[in-house]
């Protein structure tokens, strides 16, 4: 028997969107293969560009009915800007859930946490269950990247409007062990809780030849190539460690190594300013996410970084296992599980945060290895494909649904 789902995220979008993870489409997209019916509710800050012609709109995609708000989001916005962007597709939201087809369940993700107030809507007033997946701790995440204050009424709210979520749902659905282990410290009984990671594309990032047409045109002949593919915002952090990273070498004299960085975000004028003067930093700003797997495979390591804010450890991010699947040395700079997972996998190695000098080690060592670098690579596909397939993932989310639409 099919089951009718409403998810609600705010940030849907395709594999053909220049921005923003695909994780909600993938997992949509499996839901509907299934033979489902899922109405995704969302904004048009990543849809294509005629759902915003209306305020409140209405299309599909690939099986996948789309209800979207008209309300605007960037990457270069301030946290004021961020809150109000929200707040808007929070009251949005509510008045397109409750006017869509009674669902069987909801399925809301957040970020941001207000996601859940449509939700708990739908949930409380069409009595049907939910389930709350949780990509960031909020309001934690924010308070410690310094977008709201701990003692201020925002923060208040948001923790409330947490607990709430949390107790509320059928089920809760973290994306790596640390949010999981977050969600149970707030009270939550463990088994309510799922946790599903993001995932790795296998049949999208692939290992394989590098492309001459990159090599060519980027100037990486005969070169080793660190690559990071990603923001670049104040929580990634990149221009805390690159650039000293790049200039060491440069000392050193290891012109055979270089950093290419690809992505956008408001710290990207910063990091062109600092390494404006370095031959070995490539900052090749935003480039359409159909090029992405192509620059992966022209890599010989790939970066996953961060900055240097505690709750970060907890993170899953989609670039990290788009390098696994890429078949390359993964480096990261958090403590926690992308840590955890190249180190006793040997599928790559992990510096410090904001360490600079040990970046450039580590990097030093893997272009002089490169048969040590080969076999990380190795690692970090075998990883990819036993743990973190897309399809694995998508089974989960789709026995869960319907476990909970179902029951």
């Amino acid at each position: 028997m099919p089951v009718r789902i409403l998810y609600i995220y705010q940030f849907f979008a395709t594999s053909e969107s220049s921005l923003g993870l695909t994780r909600s489409y993938e997992f949509a997209k499996a839901l509907v293969e299934a033979g489902h019916e899922v109405t995704m509710l969302t904004s048009t800050s990543r849809l294509p560009d005629e759902y915003a012609k209306r305020f409140f709109g209405r299309g599909e995609i690939d099986g996948i009915q789309i209800r979207s708000v008209r309300v605007p989001y960037s990457n270069y916005m301030s946290n004021l800007r961020r809150i109000a962007s929200f707040a808007a597709f929070m009251f949005g939201s509510v008045w397109v859930a409750l006017r869509v087809p009674k669902p069987d369940v909801v399925y809301a993700s957040s970020t941001p946490i207000t996601v859940a107030v449509p939700g708990l809507a739908v949930s409380s007033i069409r009595r049907v269950p939910m389930i709350f997946e949780v990509q960031d701790l909020w309001p934690e995440a924010a308070i410690q990247m310094g977008a709201i204050s701990r003692r201020g009424l925002v923060a208040w709210l948001a923790k409330r409007l947490e607990r709430l979520a949390y107790r509320k749902a059928a089920a809760v659905v973290p994306v790596s062990p640390g949010m999981a282990e977050g969600v149970v410290a707030e009270g939550t009984s463990p088994a309510r809780v799922h946790m599903i990671p993001n995932f790795s594309h296998l049949e999208v990032f692939c290992p394989g030849r590098k492309s001459r047409a990159e090599v060519q045109r980027y100037g990486l002949a005969k070169r080793f190539v660190v690559g990071y593919a990603g923001a670049i915002g104040p929580s990634n952090a990149v221009e805390e460690q690159v650039p000293q990273a790049a200039r060491i070498l440069e000392e050193r004299g290891r012109h055979d190594i270089v950093f290419v960085i690809a992505g956008d975000g408001k710290r990207l004028p910063v990091l062109r300013e600092m390494t404006e003067d370095l031959g070995n930093v490539l900052t090749l700003g935003p480039i359409p996410k159909a090029e992405v797997p192509e620059l992966l495979r022209t890599c010989d390591a790939l970066l996953t970084l961060f900055g240097d804010v505690p709750i970060l450890a907890t993170n899953s991010p989609n670039k990290f296992f788009d390098a696994l699947a890429t078949g390359k040395p993964v480096i990261v700079n958090q403590p926690g599980w992308t840590r955890e997972l190249v180190e006793e996998n040997g599928a790559g190695v992990y510096v410090p945060v904001g360490d600079g000098a040990a970046l450039a080690d580590a990097v030093e060592r893997l272009a002089d290895d490169r048969a040590a670098a080969k076999k990380m690579g190795e690692a970090a596909r075998t990883l990819a494909e036993e743990c973190f397939g897309r399809n694995q993932q998508a089974e989960r989310v789709v026995a869960l649904v319907e476990e909970i639409g179902r029951g």
